[in-house]
């Protein structure tokens, strides 16, 4: 009787206690939420650039502060001052275009209406007979999007701008953070492997595709597409069509959706040309689409993403966007991590079944 009442207070206890930990461990995420996107990045440029922290250690033993410092100061060189150049040109051609689109200098309308008149006589009809001949109403539709886009893009610059304090302080704690998680970082995740009740063989493996599902997202998926917007705005700048960066930028973006990619963009400027007379900057910029924009993620995302990490297309498309709709700008890492992970986690407990034993039905 007196073991069976020990049992049961101990039993408690630790009930007691999972749920302290519990609503301790949501308090403090409730604490860190005004900042997530910094602690989130934080750890995500640590993560990718650890290799480049661990080589400096390696030349320069016992001195992990000095090696953490010089990696910070590499990130800030190579990847966010950059950034930070090309955000300043985005906001400033987004305001551009939305008072180009306001003055009526702009006009969507016109430009369709252009190329409506320059199809031929097959096409025409077929238009017709789909319905799609409306010319008022679809280029009201596109002038509303497009001034919508325009206007959004514009008043993101400005709240950028008003709340230049809270970007700044993010961006320092963001920065902070990076170091310790450099300096520190094996040492915290092995306190959080340890803290974890699981096998140790599911840990290592949970752990171990975490990791590279990570670097293959952030290399696969954002250096892919910051390099395809990065070619779309240079041809379109060379073609001289205005605000090269902006359309670069919108080609960026959607190259994270493998189901439609940059041509969304390039292809009706395409058309627009070669409808208007303008036909070799319509050839130049199909064969430029066609043969580098579009090369770009069928050569260089298999080799960064590599075979064991590539989700289906129709994954990666669905996740983006559902993690786009809830993080926002980080949903295009946080999404695709997700359903990683989530395929990851169910591949181990396929696996495990799989191993165990069978068992000889009872006689």
């Amino acid at each position: 009787m007196k073991l069976s009442k020990i049992a049961l207070s101990s039993a408690l206890e630790d009930k007691t206690f999972l749920l302290l930990l519990l609503l301790v461990s949501l308090a403090f995420l409730w604490v860190l939420w005004p900042f997530f996107g910094a602690v989130f990045w934080g750890a995500i440029f640590a993560l990718m650039f650890s290799p480049l922290f661990l080589r400096l250690l390696a030349r320069m033993p016992k001195k992990r502060t000095l090696a953490a410092l010089l990696t910070v100061s590499i990130i800030l060189v190579l990847v966010i001052l950059p950034v930070g150049f090309i955000s300043a040109l985005l906001a400033q051609e987004s305001v551009s275009v939305y008072k180009r689109v306001e003055s009526g200098e702009l006009s969507v309308g016109r430009y369709f209406q252009q190329i409506y008149d320059a199809l031929p006589a097959w096409s025409s009809g077929l238009l017709e007979r789909s319905g799609l001949n409306n010319l008022g109403l679809i280029q009201a539709r596109i002038a509303e999007s497009l001034t919508k886009g325009s206007q959004f893009l514009a008043t993101q610059a400005l709240n950028i701008g008003q709340n230049a304090f809270d970007f700044f302080v993010s961006f320092f704690i963001m920065l902070y953070l990076l170091f310790f998680f450099l300096r520190d970082g094996a040492a915290l995740s092995r306190r959080i492997r340890e803290a974890i009740p699981m096998d140790a063989e599911i840990k290592r493996n949970l752990f171990s595709k975490f990791t590279t599902v990570i670097r293959a997202t952030v290399k696969g998926n954002i250096v892919v597409a910051m390099l395809q917007g990065a070619l779309g705005g240079l041809i379109f700048w060379i073609l001289g069509i205005h605000a090269p960066v902006l359309w670069g930028t919108l080609m960026a973006f959607l190259s994270l959706l493998p189901a439609v990619g940059a041509a969304l963009v390039w292809i009706p400027v395409a058309i627009y040309f070669l409808a208007t007379g303008a036909i070799w900057q319509g050839v130049v910029l199909i064969a430029f689409g066609v043969l580098v924009i579009g090369l770009v993620d069928n050569i260089l995302r298999p080799v960064l993403v590599g075979k064991d990490t590539k989700m289906p297309d129709y994954v990666v498309l669905v996740s983006t966007i559902g993690g786009m709709s809830l993080f926002g700008l980080n949903g295009f890492v946080i999404g695709p991590v997700i359903a990683a992970m989530f395929m990851a986690a169910w591949g181990i407990f396929a696996k495990a079944r799989q191993d165990e034993p069978v068992l000889p039905p009872p006689a």
